[in-house]
């Protein structure tokens, strides 16, 4: 399992227990809006609402939520925020990819650039690390009542190119353009997506001294923790011993 797949299954745990579900609403309800202005309110026409509906649902966002959200966004007087990416590198030369959404830039790249400087990090030019990630499909569900077996042959079509099996979820990686298919495919079958994202998946991971790679968590759990930041990529090896340490 890549290493930010990893990071992600424990986030989410994490999430849990520190009852942090207000922040990954707020994250939510703003990925809600842009799909909104987008390309408008209706999810059977707007695929990237119905992607956002469906990460909603995952993680037990109550309907009354998301038609807020959707009725919200509608409202041409309503927020408007713009997708920014950066990229940098934290200690000992990991790789990190920070996607926002944002209503006030100088804000954002201001904190983004405090917290890579605070964990020995810096910030660079966009297209750096082009050679590090890749982006894939990536879906994940529960296990209950599917036979893995059959699961392979019924998607192998759709695109799916792996298919791992972590702490009760079944994870399926799609090629960047599979990703719609794989969507619809998923559908059919009536299984329930707990989560659907393009995601920039490490083509290799580095391993680090304990020490070092707790500093690099830090500096990726700061920057999650921003209200300006969706998502946080990275090249970092999640080791069994690196999640002993950090109490993960």
């Amino acid at each position: 399992m890549s290493g930010h797949s990893k990071w992600s299954t424990i986030k989410r745990k994490k999430g849990a227990a520190d009852a942090k579900r207000s922040k990954i609403f707020s994250k939510l309800i703003k990925e809600i809006s842009v799909a909104v202005k987008e390309g408008g309110g209706d999810e059977e026409s707007n695929p990237r609402l119905r992607v956002a509906i469906v990460n909603a649902k995952g993680v037990n966002m109550p309907k009354d939520n998301i038609a807020r959200a959707i009725k919200k966004a509608d409202d041409k007087d309503g927020n408007n925020f713009d997708e920014v990416t950066y990229e940098g590198y934290g200690l000992n030369g990991i790789g990190i990819f920070v996607e926002c959404l944002t209503d006030n830039l100088q804000r954002t790249v201001s904190s983004v650039r405090a917290a890579f400087t605070k964990y020995s990090g810096s910030l660079g030019k966009n297209g750096s690390l082009n050679f590090i990630f890749e982006r894939k499909g990536v879906f994940s569900f529960s296990e209950e009542g599917i036979d893995i077996e059959d699961l392979e042959l019924e998607i192998i079509d759709a695109g799916a190119e792996n298919i791992e099996i972590e702490d009760n979820l079944i994870i399926v990686t799609t090629a960047l353009e599979d990703f719609g298919l794989m969507s619809k495919k998923l559908e059919s079958l009536n299984i329930v997506v707990e989560s659907a994202k393009l995601q920039r998946i490490p083509l290799s991971t580095e391993t680090l001294s304990i020490d070092s790679a707790k500093s690099v968590l830090k500096l990726i759990e700061v920057l999650e923790d921003n209200d300006d930041v969706q998502e946080v990529y990275h090249n970092l090896e999640i080791t069994d011993e690196l999640m002993e340490a950090y109490d993960l």
